[in-house]
């Protein structure tokens, strides 16, 4: 994992959904979003990609305007284009069509110097499948607990 710089992650989409599977998705921005996000100023609340006639779009990402460029900033809640493979997109367009899929973007981050998106393959987890997750991270926490107050002894 050399080389990456993580600039926001989407945690509420990992307690809303169960994630399949994942992509690795190149971004196409302007030059003034690159400089916005490697000050770290995104938002990827509520974002999520979707597919329109063989292209990848993001949707809902917030990425803040670069101050200094004021004359050349851009929109913050712009569509942008994720760049992936065609079979990727291929299979894309096969799981969405499906009932109860949906496309999450899970992270933002650099990898070698470019802007890189982490899609999650989702399917919304209902309230119970919530409380159930839920119940199992506190007993693995409480089984965590025990295990190290045993140890220091």
């Amino acid at each position: 994992m050399t080389g990456i710089k993580i600039i926001c992650q989407n945690k509420k989409a990992r307690h809303d959904f169960f994630i399949e599977d994942t992509f690795e998705a190149g971004i196409m921005l302007k030059g003034t979003e690159v400089k916005s996000l490697r000050e770290g100023k995104a938002n990827l609340a509520d974002s999520h990609a979707q597919v329109e006639n063989g292209e990848v779009w993001l949707l809902n990402c917030h990425i803040n305007p670069y101050a200094p460029a004021s004359q050349f900033t851009h929109h913050p809640m712009r569509r942008r284009k994720l760049l992936l493979h065609k079979k990727e997109i291929e299979k894309l367009i096969g799981k969405t069509r499906e009932k109860g899929y949906t496309l999450v973007c899970l992270k933002l981050y650099f990898k070698g110097g470019k802007a890189k998106a982490e899609l999650g393959l989702a399917r919304a987890k209902k309230l119970h499948d919530k409380r159930d997750t839920l119940k199992k991270r506190e007993a693995q926490r409480e089984i965590d607990k025990a295990i190290k107050s045993r140890i220091r002894v």
